[in-house]
This record gives C-alpha cells, sequence and structure tokens, in this order.
C-alpha cells in the first residue's frame, strides 16, 4: 500500500475524471489520499470529496499564495473546521517568499495561527515553504518552543540545513517527483540522509509529475514513481519504502488512520 500525503482532487484540472483518477490510484495500490485545502471559502468543496469517497481525507487551511485574498484565518476558525471527521491536517500554510502572492508579513502571521491550530488539535501541520528557509526554520523553531506540535515539510525542495532543523524538530519530510527530476540532485542528497522513519510520499497533484510521467497532469497514481526514486536512492525495495512511508503518514496522520480502521 502506497499513501499519496498531499494533493489537491478540488482543482478544475481533475473536473473532467475525477473518479477515473481515484479508481486509478486504487490501482496502482495508492489505498489512502489526502487531498489539501488551500482556502477557507473552497473548504466545503475540499471537505465534500472527502466526504464521498472513502479512500480520501482532507485537510483545513490557506495557502500563503491566498493569504491577500483570504485573510490569515483565526486559530478558532481553524480548530472548530477541523473537527469535521474528514479532517485529518492543518494546512498547508507557511511561506512563499518566490511569488510573494501575499504580503509577508501575512504570511507569517497566518503560518502562526494555523500552528496554534495545530497545537491545539494535535493534527499534523502541512507547511509549504519557498525560497524562505531561515525563516520557515527560525518559526517553525520558535512556535515549537511555545508547545510541540506534529507536522510535515511537504514537496520538499530546500536546502540540507531546513531539512536538519525539521527532524530536530520532530517534523517529518515529504518528497514529491521532484526527486524525479535530472536536475534535483542535491534534492536526491538530501533525500538519501533523511531517516527512514521519517519520510513520506506525495504527488502535488496536478503538479510535479514524476519522471516517466513529466509534462503531464500529475495524479495519485503516480506516487509509485516517486516512491520506486526513493528506493533506489536509499538502496532498498520499494516494496519496503512503500511499507515504511504509508507506516509512517499513519503514524501522523493519526485521524486517519481512524478513518480507515486501523
Amino acid at each position: 500500500m502506497l499513501v499519496d500525503s498531499h494533493c489537491h482532487l478540488d482543482f478544475d484540472a481533475f473536473d473532467g475524471d475525477r473518479a477515473e483518477v481515484l479508481e486509478r490510484a486504487s490501482a496502482a495500490g495508492v489505498g489512502r489520499v489526502v487531498t489539501i485545502c488551500t482556502r477557507l471559502t473552497e473548504f466545503e468543496r475540499v471537505r465534500a470529496l472527502a466526504r464521498d469517497h472513502r479512500a480520501v481525507d482532507c485537510s483545513v487551511g490557506i495557502h500563503p499564495h491566498n493569504v491577500e485574498d483570504e485573510g490569515t484565518a483565526e486559530t478558532a476558525r481553524l480548530v472548530a473546521l477541523a473537527a469535521e471527521p474528514e479532517v485529518v491536517g492543518i494546512g498547508e500554510t507557511g511561506l512563499d517568499f518566490y511569488y510573494d502572492h501575499s504580503p509577508r508579513e501575512d504570511q507569517r502571521a497566518s503560518f502562526r495561527n494555523h500552528i496554534a491550530a495545530a497545537r491545539e488539535t494535535g493534527l499534523p501541520l502541512i507547511v509549504h515553504t519557498r525560497d524562505a528557509d531561515d525563516e520557515t526554520a527560525a518559526i517553525l523553531s520558535e512556535e515549537m518552543g511555545e508547545g510541540a506540535f506534529p507536522g510535515v515539510i511537504h514537496c520538499f525542495s530546500a536546502g540540507p540545513a531546513l531539512a536538519e532543523t525539521a527532524i530536530e524538530l520532530g517534523l517529518y519530510i515529504s518528497f514529491s517527483g521532484i526527486v524525479t527530476f535530472r536536475k534535483s540532485d542535491e534534492l536526491r542528497g538530501i533525500a538519501a540522509e533523511v531517516p527512514l522513519d521519517r519520510m513520506l510520499v506525495e504527488t502535488d497533484a496536478p503538479y510535479l509529475a514524476p519522471v516517466p510521467r513529466r509534462g503531464k497532469r500529475n495524479e495519485p497514481a503516480f506516487v509509485a514513481h516517486t516512491a520506486a526514486a526513493i528506493a533506489q536512492i536509499k538502496g532498498i525495495d520499494v516494496d519496503a519504502i512503500s511499507q515504511q512511508t504509508t507506516d509512517n503518514f499513519f503514524r501522523l496522520f493519526r485521524k486517519s488512520a481512524f478513518r480507515a480502521g486501523l
């Protein structure tokens, strides 16, 4: 069994064949999928997908790109929505200083509100970070000092220092199709060093389709290619990677394990 720990099934790219996408995921051995909320105004749409499909969970949160439009999300509101049975994580949230679609100060405030919600609910924080390694590490470290919370750096593409900080803080690191790209030698080097018991795999679909599907629309079934790449990097059998990353997922996303009857 594999888990796609992060995708966006509600996006328009799947409007024509969403049911078939989930069927292909199941056929590829993907037994669990987490579809990620990026706007609270779209939360009910995201939640409906998880409610209507037994193998799908969801999160609640505001992507840093959308903070200017959506606001910073009061912690109390995140906590209230996280009580819905389909919600297994908080986010995605974080800092994106590459595109800067939202003011940086607003991104910081939203990030901290999401962290507070993760701390209060015990649900894992789902972190997006781009061109903001130092500040992401600083905020996570500072907030962890205020009280522990679980979490994962999703679609990891940052540098080794942030990976080390995340591991030291007890967080997990999730690898996407980027690890299969020809120019991702540094990322493969980081993947080689991340402990097996702290790794997840994801697609971030519909984006970042792994080799040999690069250039196509990504979908949850393709997480198998990422798992195969991680197995090669680690020099172990792909079944072992599948089992380990799935075990890691359910250890982190405990509410998903409950929903799955584990």
